[in-house]
């Protein structure tokens, strides 16, 4: 059985991926306008510009909304994890789990930072934890 849902890799979201087997975290940005785009696809949304080049994100964020599927569990998630849409520091959002957090405790506005899971097929996943707290100087 599989441990999670494989993404399709198109050549529009291939240096995603790429990036993330290095512990990257790339983001799609309009060559024209400069707008920031996750998912990626080809056409810029704003400017409908097709050139576009990558800005390496810096992994920091905050939970924008989350969600905790209740029903019907997926064979391969352990009950009670939670989906959470992250707003990015660099201003876009895009859908990850939150880990290393009790369900119950996840909130929105929460910081988190990105983390980097492999899985034996090759694959890399983005997911986020709460972010550390930096000490008071």
């Amino acid at each position: 059985m599989a441990s999670r849902l494989a993404p399709t890799v198109t050549p529009d979201t291939a240096f995603f991926w790429d990036g993330l087997k290095e512990h990257t975290l790339l983001i799609q940005r309009c060559a024209a306008c400069r707008e920031l785009r996750h998912p990626p696809r080809p056409m810029c949304p704003r400017c409908n510009s097709l050139e576009w080049d990558t800005i390496e994100a810096s992994g920091r964020g905050e939970v924008y909304s989350f969600v905790m599927p209740q029903h019907p569990p997926l064979p391969w998630f352990d009950p009670g994890y939670v989906v959470a849409l992250v707003e990015l520091e660099e201003g876009t959002r895009l859908v990850s789990n939150l880990v290393d957090v009790d369900p119950a405790d996840a909130t929105i506005g929460m910081a988190v930072e990105v983390v980097y899971e492999a899985f034996d097929d090759g694959l890399v996943l983005p997911l986020f934890r709460p972010a550390a707290q930096e000490a008071p100087g």
